[in-house]
């Protein structure tokens, strides 16, 4: 359960990052399954022009581990408690950011994607980042704009061109006003790390012309109450299966790469 201070640091600054959510052994069996998904050919698996991948959506769907993950107790209390109710998936990826050639995700806000192509009434739903590699400042994290979420939904304009994916994205003058006003954070750290933050809190990340790949899951919780009404996009982009997610044992992730790992000995 997240602490009085943890709550009140999310709703003031639109974030709360949590280390070391995640242990090794859990880490690994996650990072070897996105391995494994993004050499598939299907089209869940998004990749960028130069043929790295980028993003795996619904990977939930067709893979154990990430099924696993997705209904993990550490994943979806936070969220249960800050919502106040059940929540379903509305969206699962698994983000690459490969060496060398990760490109950017441009500024924007989620809510604004999820209202505009989805139908969401409410930011009633957020993300939750796992990293399963070490994020660093110099590989491309994610940057944050404290408190920005406190802005409502902000004008956007729909980028189907800069970079392989679409997104609405915010104008210089929008962000640099709000940088003026709250600043920009990168969380960083170790795979296994936690990060949530508010569906309309302004984001984006820079490309990684590292060594050092930076492979992070996010999943897109949503409250049931507050279920898409109107969804334009693929099934396997914004779920319309609302069903209240039923937690796993705290352990079934290591016992799922346990056996696993005995099966294949």
């Amino acid at each position: 359960m997240l602490t009085d201070a943890q709550l009140k640091q999310f709703h003031e600054e639109g974030y709360l990052f949590l280390p070391d959510t995640f242990r090794p052994e859990e880490v690994a069996i996650l990072r070897e399954a996105a391995e494994d998904i993004y050499t598939e050919e299907r089209p869940e698996v998004w990749r960028e022009r130069s043929g790295a991948p980028r993003t795996a959506f619904a990977a939930h769907l067709y893979n154990e581990s990430f099924g696993l993950l997705g209904r993990h107790p550490r994943m979806i209390h936070p969220v249960e408690q800050l919502f106040g109710e059940q929540v379903y998936m509305h969206q699962y990826k698994v983000n690459a950011k490969a060496s060398f050639t990760g490109d950017v995700w441009q500024w924007h806000q989620d809510y604004g994607t999820w209202a505009r192509d989805d139908g969401m009434p409410e930011p009633r739903a957020m993300n939750i980042a796992v990293f399963l590699d070490e994020v660093m400042p110099i590989n491309g994290p994610l940057m944050l704009v404290p408190r920005s979420h406190t802005s409502g939904v902000l004008a956007a304009e729909h980028d189907t061109t800069t970079t392989s994916y679409p997104l609405w994205t915010l104008d210089e003058d929008t962000v640099t006003k709000l940088v003026n006003e709250g600043g920009i954070v990168a969380p960083t750290g170790k795979p296994g790390g936690l990060l949530l933050f508010h569906g309309n809190l302004v984001h984006g990340s820079a490309g990684n012309i590292t060594p050092y790949p930076r492979k992070i899951v996010y999943l897109t919780l949503n409250a049931v109450s507050n279920y898409i009404r109107t969804p334009t996009r693929a099934e396997w982009i914004a779920h319309t299966d609302f069903s209240p997610i039923i937690p796993t044992d705290d352990d079934a992730l290591l016992r799922y790469g346990t056996k696993f790992k005995q099966a294949a000995e």
